[in-house]
Formats: structure tokens, sequence, C-alpha cells
């Protein structure tokens, strides 16, 4: 059953526990990253990327600028865009003139930097005004191109405004002319124009835009391999290194249409994924859509960590093979967990299975909420699930997986991608069509319903599992509410009267009734703590197990434990969840579990039986770890 997400405005958070996170993207995190983007924070790694676009503005006026006046990655640009994306989300929420003001400044900038065919991106025209479109693999301009269509799209939505909607619709069809008249066999070496060309076409109603980015999908992988031709020919590359072509990491080996399995750079691979979803949704292209149902169960069956992380290694941030998910070595970047939960909002768009919703939680619960300081203003590019100060961040082999989050980054793709993630969770949430309004994700506040009605919900989740909704309004129509997997033991009412359960429907329950006034449905799920056992294929979890809650993954941190390295889950233990604590990291809900602690040893190695004490250990939600400084971390934890 095909569905649509929700309008930008249609969601307002309350101020539980989206609408917190929300606030702080709004009130703290959008003006920092503000003044990172201009350079105005002078022991934070530099951006330039506003001066970027200012230094292009500057030469097409017809100023002298340097080609060494452009600072920063290729993809500069791209962090202007997702930071413009998630400010739009947030004008939607709480109206604030002066960041509209601050943001139309931005685009007018922008805009003074796009040539006259409709051409845009700094780097180009500050530094190599010559080779545009000539470096396909690497030069990122039909990305940064898609970013800045998203934002354009989500300011329009939010604000009315077609400033950077007009300039976007001219760059899109720019791209038309070179991709469908000139370069027809040329594709971007990073998807994310293919999903944001869809977005254009549902704000402008430009049929081209769709055919463009199903142009963009059906090209891609085809023999003989265009990548590999575009270097061949090329005398030159972006980067002052050659690197031999890696058709996984530019996820171009197959045509989409006969991709089984997920390889290569994991986000590359989502956000590539995203599009082919919409594309097939929009053209009903079954083959397309089976495609993408294999390199789904591919992610989520074989190479998914229980955090949500997808992408185990640092060496191409890539996906490796089946059930290889090192905990202390993995890569599981940031990005690559929201581009999870684009592919699984865009396959509920295509068929609502509880299955997609249930990694879209798992993946912002635990992974994406990791990547962002509790203050707003620190980062994690990289999340891993086992960290020991001394080793990580150290080690040849350890040394991407930092024991702290830094201020910003170098490629700063992932902060503002949590920027934007959040703000714009309500789309996530919820979505519907012509006959039904589906709860895909749990999120306290008010959502309208293009049936003419307001559904408010009241919820502490994801620290507690009752969720109710009032209906104000009346019609005639199907609620559909996910009933998540891990709820062992859930119950649904309808002003007061329990709905058999027995009768979902891939993970949902379908209420069909006239809907008055005050109606209410109430879900009450079960937030049993309960220890995760891992495949047995899982070489790195072998003998080990985790615990979670509800959505959540736990951890267990030094700060609460002492080493974590001699602790051992006892083999019966049964985890308790304790009280809540609103003071220990913006609110929780610790949980403790019975282990051993193992004492240590005298020698490296020895023949004498390691002795155990009985220890307590404390546990505490992933996305909560690295606050209290650096400390050792793990997840999975040996079982004795």
């Amino acid at each position: 059953m095909k569905s649509n997400r929700i309008p930008v405005h249609a969601f307002r958070a309350d101020d539980s526990f989206v609408g917190r996170v929300q606030k702080l993207v709004r009130e703290e995190v959008i003006p920092y990253q503000y003044e990172i983007l201009n350079d105005n924070l002078p022991d934070v790694e530099k951006s330039h990327a506003i001066e970027n676009i200012r230094m292009a503005a500057k030469k097409l006026q017809g100023e002298d600028v340097s080609p060494d006046a452009f600072y920063g990655m290729v993809f500069q640009d791209s962090d202007v865009a997702k930071w413009i994306e998630a400010a739009a989300y947030t004008l939607a929420a709480v109206k604030d003139p002066e960041l509209e003001k601050t943001l139309d400044e931005v685009i007018a900038l922008y805009g003074a930097s796009q040539h006259e065919d409709g051409y845009v991106n700094s780097y180009f025209t500050v530094k190599a005004p010559d080779r545009t479109w000539k470096n396909l693999r690497e030069a990122h301009e039909l990305y940064c191109a898609g970013h800045m269509m998203e934002a354009a799209v989500a300011y329009y939505e939010a604000t009315g405004k077609r400033n950077l909607l007009d300039i976007m619709e001219k760059n899109a069809d720019c791209i038309y002319e070179q991709f469908m008249h000139h370069n027809t066999r040329g594709y971007g070496g990073h998807p994310e124009v293919e999903l944001a060309l869809m977005r254009m076409w549902r704000a402008t109603g430009k049929e081209k835009y769709k055919e463009l980015a199903k142009h963009f999908v059906d090209v891609r992988g085809l023999a003989p391999n265009f990548l590999a031709e575009e270097e061949a020919g090329r005398d030159w590359n972006i980067w002052n290194h050659t690197v031999e072509l890696d058709t996984d990491y530019t996820q171009s080996t197959l045509p989409v249409r006969e991709q089984k399995d997920a390889v290569g750079h994991a986000v590359r691979g989502v956000y590539l994924y995203t599009g082919m979803a919409d594309v097939a949704k929009e053209t009903d292209d079954a083959e397309l859509l089976a495609a993408c149902r294999n390199l789904w169960d591919s992610i989520t069956k074989r190479r998914m960590y229980v955090t949500g992380g997808i992408g185990s290694t640092v060496l191409g941030e890539a996906h490796t093979v089946d059930y290889d998910l090192p905990n202390d070595t993995v890569y599981a970047e940031t990005c690559a967990s929201i581009g999870l939960m684009f592919f699984a909002k865009q396959l509920l768009e295509n068929e609502h299975r509880g299955e997609y919703a249930d990694v879209m939680e798992r993946a912002f619960y635990n992974t994406v909420l990791a990547g962002m300081q509790l203050d707003g203003k620190r980062f994690f590019y990289v999340n891993p699930l086992e960290v020991i100060p001394g080793v990580s961040g150290v080690a040849p082999t350890h040394r991407h997986d930092l024991p702290v989050r830094p201020q910003w980054y170098a490629c700063a793709c992932c902060p503002p991608n949590v920027s934007r993630i959040v703000s714009a969770l309500g789309a996530y949430a919820y979505s519907e069509n012509e006959s039904t309004f589906f709860i895909d994700l749990y999120a306290g506040g008010t959502v309208e319903t293009q049936k003419g009605l307001t559904l408010t919900c009241e919820t502490a989740f994801p620290h507690f599992g009752e969720v109710k909704y009032t209906v104000s309004g009346a019609a005639e129509t199907t609620l559909a509410i996910r009933i998540p997997d891990w709820s062992e033991n859930t119950m649904l009412t309808v002003n007061g009267e329990a709905v058999d359960l027995s009768a979902c429907v891939d993970g949902y329950a379908y209420i069909i009734r006239q809907w008055q006034d005050g109606d209410t449905l109430a879900l009450s799920l079960d937030m049993t703590a309960r220890v995760i056992y891992a495949s047995p294929k899982i070489a790195a979890d072998t003998g080990k197990a985790c615990v979670q809650r509800g959505p959540l993954a736990y951890c267990a941190e030094e700060i609460d434990n002492g080493k974590i390295l001699p602790l051992m889950i006892r083999e019966d233990a049964v985890p308790k969840a304790l009280d809540f604590e609103p003071d220990t990291l913006c609110g929780i809900v610790p949980v403790v579990i019975d282990g051993w602690e193992v004492q240590e040893t005298k020698t490296l190695y020895s023949t004498e039986k390691p002795k155990l004490v009985e220890k307590e250990i404390r546990l505490i939600p992933y996305y909560t770890w690295a606050n209290r400084g650096e400390n050792q971390m793990r997840v999975w934890m040996p079982v004795k």
C-alpha cells in the first residue's frame, strides 16, 4: 500500500523527547553550525564553506579571485545546503524572523554564485572553471547540487518562498541539458541527486526532473563502465594522488536492477537505494522495487549492527562481507544510518511493512542520536560499539574510532546531516494516503491528517512505552499504527476497548471507524529490558550479549563501573530497569544486570584460572555515551 510523507507543517512537537532534541537543534545547533560555516569559532576545525560561495560570487562579478581562495573539500557547498535544510525545518515549527533573514542572505549569496546557464558550484567556479562535468567520479558536482535541491524544497515548503527553489530549478535544468542531451551515459560517483530530483519533481510538478532521476538510476553501472572510461580519458584528478577506480565504492559495478548485495561506500549506497525506491514507487517499476528489497535484506539481515549502524570498515567507509561486524574497528558513519532512515522511509512509502519502520527507529534512537553530543556542540563521524582509550583513536587500526566527539571535521558531512534529520523527524514519524493515516514512529506533539483530523500524541517514549493519541475533529478513515517487533507484549485500545492485534498486517494494526472528537487510541508497549544475543555467524560477538530496552541499545561505561574490559554478564542474569533519572544524561532509564569482574593477573598469559568477583553492571542508552569524558565503553560483553 503506497503512501506519502506528511507536509513539513503538519507535525508540531511538544516538550517530550523528540521535541527536546528538536529544540536543541533549533536553539543551539543551528546557530553554532552557522558560526562554524563562517569560520567565526577560532578553536574549531575551519570550514570556509560560506566564504567559498562568496568568492565564487565575486569571481562571477568580475573580481580577481585566486584559485587558492577556495578552501576545503570539493563538496564543501553541501555543508551549507544541509544547514539550510535543517534551518528550514525549524522555521516550519517555530517562526524566527532573524533566522529567516539570515537564510535569505545566504541564499542570495548562493544565487550570486550561479552561472548564466544555471551551473552553480563554488569549487569549480573558483578553482577549476575549465573542468566542469569532467570528473564525475570524484568531483561531487551532482552531489552538491542534490543537497542544495533538497534544501530548496525544504525552504519552499517551510516558508512558501521560491528564492532558493528558483535557483535550483535553473540548476536542475542545466543538469538536464548536460545529461539528457550531451553526456547521456554520465552519472555521479556519489549518488544523491537522484533522490533530490524526485523531491524537486514533487515541489515543482516538472516531469523532466522525475525523468532525469530515472535516467540517472537507469544508466548507473551499465557496461562499459562510464566512470572507468572517463578515468582513462582524463589526465588530472581532484585529490593529490591517483586512486584506482573501485566500482563497488562508486556503486557502479552492476546495473542497479542486478544488484543483490549492499557493497562499497555505505552512504553512497543508501542514498542511491533511496532514489531507486522513490523512482520505483512513482513509475510502478516492480523490478526496481525487487532490487531495493534485495539490498534491504542484504543490509538489515546480514550487514547491520544492533545499533542500526552500517558500514563495518574504515577502508572505503564501506560494507565488507556478510556478518563481518567488528565492534572496535567499526566505521558505522553517522551519515550512513541517516541514509538508512531515508531508505527505510522510502520503502515504507512503497509498501507499509513494519520492518522498515523498526529499522528506521533503531537507526535514529541509537547511531543517529549518538552522532551528536547532548549539548549539540560535538559530533561523531564514526560510531564504535567498543572503545578503549589508549587504543581507540591511537592504534593505526583504531585511529578512526575516537573516544570523544570532535567539535567539527574537515569533512563535515555528518553534523549538519544530524541537524536536518532531527528537524524533519515528523515527516518520518507519519505518512498517509487517500484512505489511511500511518503512525510509523512515536513522537509527542500534534499532527494534522489530510482527512481533517488532528492527533495529539502524549508519550515519554523512548524511555517509557505508553503512547496515547487523542483525536480532534471527525472523519471516517483508517488509522494504522505500527506494532514494533521488539515489544513482546503489546496492548492497543480505542476509547479503552482492546483491539485484537492478531489481525495486524505486516506489523501494523489498522483501525477503520468514524472517528469523533475526543476519541483516544492508546498503545502500551513492552519496555522490559532484555538480553540480546547475536547470530553465531558474527565472529566479533561469539560468546557475548548486549542489552536492549525498547528501541534503545545499552552500553556500559567506565565512569559507572570501573574498567569495562574485565566485566562479564552472568549467563542467567535478568536485566532490571531502574527508575527514570531526569538529571542523568538529560534524562535516562538506567539498566543494571548481574555479572562478574575478572581479577587482573600478574602476567600476560597464565595457566591459572581467572578469579571472578560478583559485580553489578550499570548500563546506559548507547546514544548517551561519551558525554562524561573519555572512558571505556562496550555494547557487547562476554557471558559467563
